[in-house]
Order: C-alpha cells, then sequence, then structure tokens
C-alpha cells in the first residue's frame, strides 16, 4: 500500500464511551436501596400498629409521684423495666393487673444508659419484704393489696431505683411465643417430671409451645421449687432471645410479623409502652445478643419464717440496696460480679 493510499484509508472506529452508564447504574442502585428501605420502614411500621393494636394497656400502672424516686434523678439512670409474670387460672385468662391478682413472676430489667447490654433481676415470689402502708409481707401479695401502682412502689423502694414501664405477660404467652419462632431449644437442667406429668430429660430439646410452658411454670417437681422455677425461666428467656434475634427469625418478615401478632395479645403495658416507645430504645439495643444478656436473682439469705408463720424467701436488704446504687453509678454489672452464691 502506497504511502496515499494509507493516508485515504478510514481511521479505525473510536471505542464508544460509556456515556451516561456509571450514573444510570448508580442511579438504578440509589432506586432500590430507597425501594428497600421504603418496604422496610413500611413493614417496620405495620409491626407497630400490629403491637399497638394487639396489646392491652394498663391505666394507672405508677403510683403517686410524690412517692417515687425522681425523674432525671441519680435513680433514674438507664431504663428500668418491671415484668410481672401471671399463670393462667382454671377456667380461662387470669385477670392481668386487676387487684386481687398474684404475681407468679417479678423480673426487672434494666438497659445501662449506653446501651448494648442488658440485665434481669429475678425476685422470688415469696420474698418477705415492706409493702408501703401494709406492713411485711410476700413481695407478690403488692398486687392483691394494692394493684400493680402498690408492686411498683414496693419494688421501686426495695431496689431504691426508679421503674420506668411495666409490663405483664400472662404464661399462656409463653406458648405462643415459642410456636411463632418455630419451637426454642432450651437446655434442661435436670430431669424431671411436671406436675401435668409431661417427662424432661437434662439436656438440650427442642420445645414447642406446650412443652415450654409446661416447663416455664412448673415449680412442684422440685426440692427447691420456685428457686429452680425462676432458674428454669430465665433459661427459657435466653434461648427465646438467641431464637428471635438468629437470621431464620430476623431475615424473615412472615415469622417476624407471627411473633409480634401471636405474642401482643398475652400482654398488658403500662400507657408509655408502645412502639414509639420501643422505637426509642433502639439505639439501647444496637449490639444486643444473647450473651448480652445478663441474669441474677435479687440478693437473698435463703428460706425462713415469717412472723405469722409462713415458709418465705429472706431477702438481703443490704445486697439489694447495693442494686440501685450500682444502678444509679450504671455499674450493675460490675455489682453482680461481686456478689456472693449466697446473695444469688
Amino acid at each position: 500500500m502506497s504511502r496515499a493510499d494509507h493516508d485515504r484509508a478510514p481511521a479505525p472506529p473510536r471505542p464508544s464511551r460509556p456515556r451516561h452508564t456509571v450514573r444510570r447504574v448508580l442511579l438504578v442502585l440509589l432506586g432500590l436501596v430507597l425501594v428497600l428501605a421504603l418496604a422496610a420502614a413500611l413493614f417496620l411500621w405495620n409491626l407497630g400498629r400490629t403491637f399497638d393494636a394487639r396489646k392491652q394497656t394498663l391505666e394507672d400502672a405508677f403510683p403517686a409521684e410524690s412517692t417515687r424516686p425522681a425523674v432525671g434523678s441519680a435513680q433514674d439512670r438507664g431504663t428500668t423495666v418491671l415484668v410481672l409474670g401471671a399463670d393462667t387460672q382454671p377456667g380461662g385468662r387470669a385477670d392481668v393487673g386487676v387487684e386481687g391478682q398474684r404475681a407468679d413472676t417479678i423480673m426487672l430489667v434494666h438497659l445501662p444508659e449506653d446501651g448494648g447490654e442488658a440485665y434481669v433481676l429475678s425476685i422470688l415470689r415469696d420474698t418477705w419484704v415492706p409493702i408501703p402502708g401494709a406492713g411485711e409481707a410476700k413481695i407478690n401479695a403488692a398486687l392483691d393489696i394494692g394493684g400493680v401502682p402498690l408492686m411498683v412502689e414496693t419494688v421501686e423502694e426495695l431496689v431504691g431505683t426508679r421503674v420506668d414501664q411495666v409490663a405483664e405477660v400472662d404464661f399462656a404467652g409463653f406458648q405462643a411465643l415459642t410456636d411463632a419462632l418455630g419451637g426454642v431449644t432450651v437446655d434442661v437442667p435436670q430431669d424431671f417430671v411436671s406436675n401435668e406429668g409431661m417427662t424432661f430429660q437434662q439436656g438440650p430439646e427442642h420445645m414447642d409451645g406446650e412443652r415450654a410452658l409446661e416447663f416455664v411454670r412448673e415449680r412442684k417437681a422440685f426440692a427447691d421449687g420456685d428457686f429452680q422455677r425462676v432458674a428454669n425461666q430465665r433459661t427459657y428467656v435466653r434461648a427465646a432471645l438467641e431464637r428471635a434475634l438468629a437470621p431464620q427469625t430476623l431475615l424473615n418478615p412472615l415469622r417476624l410479623h407471627a411473633v409480634v401478632d401471636d405474642f401482643s395479645p398475652y400482654l398488658v403495658v403500662s400507657e408509655g409502652l408502645d412502639a414509639r416507645w420501643i422505637t426509642g430504645l433502639v439505639p439501647d439495643l444496637v449490639g444486643l445478643s444473647a450473651g448480652s444478656l445478663h441474669m441474677a436473682t435479687a440478693p437473698q439469705q435463703g428460706l425462713g419464717w415469717s412472723p405469722d408463720g409462713q415458709s418465705v424467701v429472706v431477702p438481703d436488704l443490704e445486697a439489694m440496696a447495693g442494686v440501685g446504687e450500682a444502678i444509679s453509678e450504671d455499674n450493675l454489672g460490675g455489682y453482680l460480679a461481686t456478689l456472693s452464691p449466697d446473695d444469688q
């Protein structure tokens, strides 16, 4: 080819520029993210609506403000919820929260100010304590004497910390929660046969709702009665939390909705405990796992006798006051670690 022919030859085509291609991809990705975020927000909004619609609300859950630790004081650090459990009575659901009802389970749940951890303090129902305006009695009698407000006042005076919300759970709720989660694997601590004839063997067992309910309510099968029942309830709570936080639950919208929809009707909560309040706790709950849930029994000195001859649990009042001081100092975990086994 001559030089002239070479000069006349057409130039090779230039590669087309990916004009706007990157921008289009970014816009598509951004659109997908926005759609997913909107879908997630709508789903969470619907969960909140379901919770608010299905739960029951307990009016006037708190005593007179003049009797309580002050809002914003050292006795009001972090978030503290009083959880009361009541067993279903023969013939139907117990009237939770009304005068005459006694609490079978009493738990104080505390989230420290910096979040990331949770503490559950179980108070044995037969603990002999001062009940404001009524003298000394078993702590679960506070509901019988003065309803939920007196129970709140009793616990606040016993521990020395302010209760922010109250939640009452019918024991049948354990059954509904377990089935909604698809079952819960619980490490049974010892062999026993329940009062209803169910046999449990030591070791891990994947329980359905019926067996989970029997596991958390049984006490007559144990030599130490309520002590072991409280320990079993804590074992179940930890296992249920682990199941609830597992990917097969959190990433399954149908299961997550079933948990809220099935469990909420068994909850009776104070007026402020709604979806909006729970949403406000999200920053404190980030990072929470079964491993960061710390559970203990309220300090006590074993069994004893009341002046009128009842078998009771003798509280360690000094150590209980220490619990409140530790909450005030935002050091509950450190304080619980110093307690001897006799105080647990």
